[in-house]
């Protein structure tokens, strides 16, 4: 293996990264599963210490914990922590909503329209799906047009990504109801209702952590 520079190596622990949230995101990799260095290294054909920086990264992002021997797994939350998570990212993601509902331009409600479309044509793919979950509540954090606010919303919902992505690959039901759920966001949006975006908002958030909690009871009773 060739040696490579710093900036290369930083340019590595980006991609590896990306990869590692991608996964997290479709559940191709789930709470509790193992992010090995050498597995990751192999995977890459790269040395351990990008891998270990994109590992130390997740970590600080709050997706990834130290698990048996010290190795990074992807983090596990118990439904408490799960619930007081969610309470969080439901009121923030309402709050923007309700502002995109005031604040959005035209182009940026064609976006978001587009965005929900490219959701109902995707309603068979659920890891297809999970990243369209994900570009629906950007474009509406971004919509709100609140920096301090996006950015707090943006670092709660990183530590969702393991149970966001589950909800769609574990319950197929979960997409049809979730693409009603982003239609009811979208049409008050469109139509500038603050009040029946951030409504719609809390409806849809509340109706995810309700199959997350399932799946994680579940996972629970497999153990």
């Amino acid at each position: 293996m060739l040696k490579a520079s710093g900036h290369s190596q930083t340019r590595t622990a980006d991609t590896v990264h990306s990869v590692i949230v991608k996964r997290i995101v479709t559940g191709a990799v789930r709470p509790g599963d193992m992010l090995s260095e050498k597995a990751l290294a192999e995977d890459f054909n790269t040395s351990r210490t990008p891998v270990r920086e994109a590992l130390h990264r997740l970590s600080a992002e709050g997706l990834a914990e130290r698990g048996p021997r010290r190795a990074f797994i992807v983090k596990r939350m118990d439904v408490e922590a799960l619930q007081a998570l969610f309470e969080a990212v439901g009121d923030l993601e309402a709050l923007m909503a309700g502002k995109a509902a005031l604040r959005m331009t035209e182009i940026e409600r064609q976006m978001l329209a587009a965005i929900v479309q490219e959701g109902e044509d995707h309603a068979d793919d659920p890891d297809a799906y999970a990243a369209i979950n994900t570009q629906f509540h950007a474009a509406i954090s971004a919509g709100g047009h609140n920096s301090i606010l996006s950015a707090t919303l943006a670092e709660l919902n990183l530590r969702t990504l393991p149970w966001r992505g589950a909800q769609f690959s574990n319950r197929s039901m979960r997409i049809a109801s979730s693409r009603a759920e982003h239609r009811a966001i979208y049409e008050a949006i469109a139509a500038r209702d603050a009040a029946a975006a951030e409504n719609a908002m809390r409806t849809h958030v509340a109706a995810s952590l309700m199959v997350i909690s399932e799946v994680l009871a579940e996972e629970k009773l497999s153990d």
